[in-house]
């Protein structure tokens, strides 16, 4: 898989590995690897390169419980034969050469080592085999099929590549991208989570290029040839459990060939088409197996691909420093599970400590601090109270203790009201930018101090003038706006 589909990757939500497990158990082309591995025996034979003998195919077809008679269940065979080869399942001896008018001896096969795994090993030992099964049915679908394989023969019976226009490397680099964006869809906040995606929009992705308005004709032609390779290509993944796919309806293609224009298919999706007629065009998801599968390719070519619960056994530090550009929802799911395997006093201690700094990224750890201490009980409020007088903390943890209704909380200063307003906008814009909401909670945290933009440039914090700039640009009051950027000057200038 390609080492950098996309810099930064939100978090996935994924079952624990024993579901997993259970799920690639289950999945028909695993389970049928499995069978087949069962099956073989001293009887067994097998060809060069470790293929079932011709006259084994259709025994191997029978032992699945497949229908002999349907062509199709030999090739069913053959491939679950190739996966429990591939995956250790099987062990083969290929045939001997023959060696003058002697025959050489046939090939054999008996059940692997591995088998053993799918029984007696664990739920990683499963979610192993099962990523190795999927390596082998991700290459065999960056292959062309088989008419155009014979196509592309040259007189010598060898495959003309050139002619065949099929460059090994770039398919699978083109399914690996596919599976990126795919998964990057489903984790992305705001994404389809467990929807499926319309074909023409994932075939889009990786032929429209980014900054397009409305796509040329060429390229439209583009989108609806990646769709037809990606209808064979997931056809041939739902078997081993990636993806749930409902292919492309055959009489709409017939339809297209007939009446419409080559492009028509990737305008599916847009804002005129209802569900029924997106859904002719091909939808796709990754099932939960599919995004523990793609995440482990990802993170075995280098990409950082985290999921929620990776954090739960690390610091606080670790912990604020992880989720501090999460989703907001991804954030809560982490520090959640972070929480529960700890004595609130200890990890509110523990997540205060880690709050503190004035690098770049601490407005935003205080943030994540804030969000994380919100489920804590009354048992938290003596740690809380001794932060108090803290310059860093004392504003967060007032804001904590005021929710709660606890007496006798000390008011602030003026110069931690401003200081943890300007903190407050740092982590905002840290977090999400600037956002359409930021512009109303820049005007609600200025509205109630008068003389604000004269007192606020002194704020001892590393981030005032990029707050008071940013207050310039997005300040629903013109007048203050005007401040805000006079007050950015004198801070910069102090700064200086």
């Amino acid at each position: 898989m390609s080492a950098e589909p996309h810099p930064t990757l939100p978090p996935v939500r994924l079952p624990a590995d024993a579901e997993l497990a259970r799920d690639a158990l289950g999945v028909p082309l695993f389970a049928r690897a499995v069978r087949l591995a069962r099956w073989a025996g001293p009887d067994t034979r097998v060809e060069i390169g470790g293929e079932l003998a011709a006259d084994q195919l259709p025994l191997a077809a029978r032992e699945l419980g497949l229908d002999t008679s349907d062509e199709d269940s030999v090739v069913y065979a053959s491939q679950a034969w190739r996966v429990a080869v591939d995956t250790g399942l099987v062990d083969v001896t290929e045939p001997e050469e023959a060696s003058g008018e002697a025959e050489g001896e046939p090939g054999t096969a008996a059940p692997g080592e591995d088998l053993a795994l799918v029984t007696r090993g664990t739920p990683g030992d499963v979610l192993d085999l099962w990523l190795a099964a999927l390596d082998t049915v991700l290459a065999d679908a960056a292959v062309p099929d088989l008419d155009d394989l014979v196509d592309a023969l040259d007189a010598g019976g060898e495959i003309d590549f050139d002619r065949l226009d099929w460059n090994p490397g770039r398919e699978a680099d083109f399914l690996d991208g596919v599976l990126a964006n795919l998964y990057l869809l489903t984790v992305a906040e705001g994404g389809t989570a467990d929807g499926p995606v319309p074909l023409p929009v994932l075939a889009a992705s990786m032929v429209v290029p980014d900054g397009m308005g409305d796509p040329t004709d060429a390229v439209l032609e583009q989108v609806s040839d990646a769709m037809m390779r990606l209808d064979d290509q997931f056809r041939q993944l739902e078997p081993i459990g990636l993806v749930e796919y409902r292919p492309v309806d055959e009489a709409l293609m017939a339809e297209t060939e007939a009446d419409e224009p080559a492009g028509d298919a990737g305008g599916a999706g847009g804002a005129g088409d209802d569900e029924e007629d997106v859904s002719r065009y091909g939808m796709v998801r990754l099932t939960p197996l599919g995004r523990y599968g793609i995440r482990a390719r990802m993170l075995e070519a280098g990409v950082e691909a985290p999921a929620v619960g990776d954090l739960a056994d690390k610091g606080a530090d670790a912990l604020l420093d992880g989720v501090a550009r999460y989703p907001e929802s991804a954030a809560q799911a982490e520090i959640e599970q972070w929480l529960a395997g700890r004595e609130t006093p200890t990890a509110v201690a523990e997540l205060l400590a880690a709050a503190r700094g004035d690098d770049e990224g601490a407005p935003l750890r205080r943030l994540r601090c804030q969000q994380a201490l919100a489920p804590a009980g009354p048992e938290a409020e003596p740690v809380v109270r001794a932060v108090l007088d803290d310059p860093e903390l004392g504003g967060l943890a007032r804001v904590w203790l005021a929710e709660r209704g606890v007496a006798d909380v000390p008011a602030p200063d003026g110069a931690m009201v401003f200081w943890l307003t300007v903190d407050t906008i740092a982590a905002q814009l840290a977090a999400d930018g600037e956002t359409e909401e930021l512009p109303l909670l820049m005007e609600t945290l200025t509205a109630h101090h008068t003389g604000f933009f004269d007192q606020v440039w002194r704020v001892e914090h590393p981030a005032t003038a990029d707050v008071l700039e940013a207050m310039g640009r997005l300040h629903p009051d013109k007048k203050a706006a005007k401040e805000a950027r006079k007050a950015a000057f004198k801070a910069r200038s102090r700064q200086s």
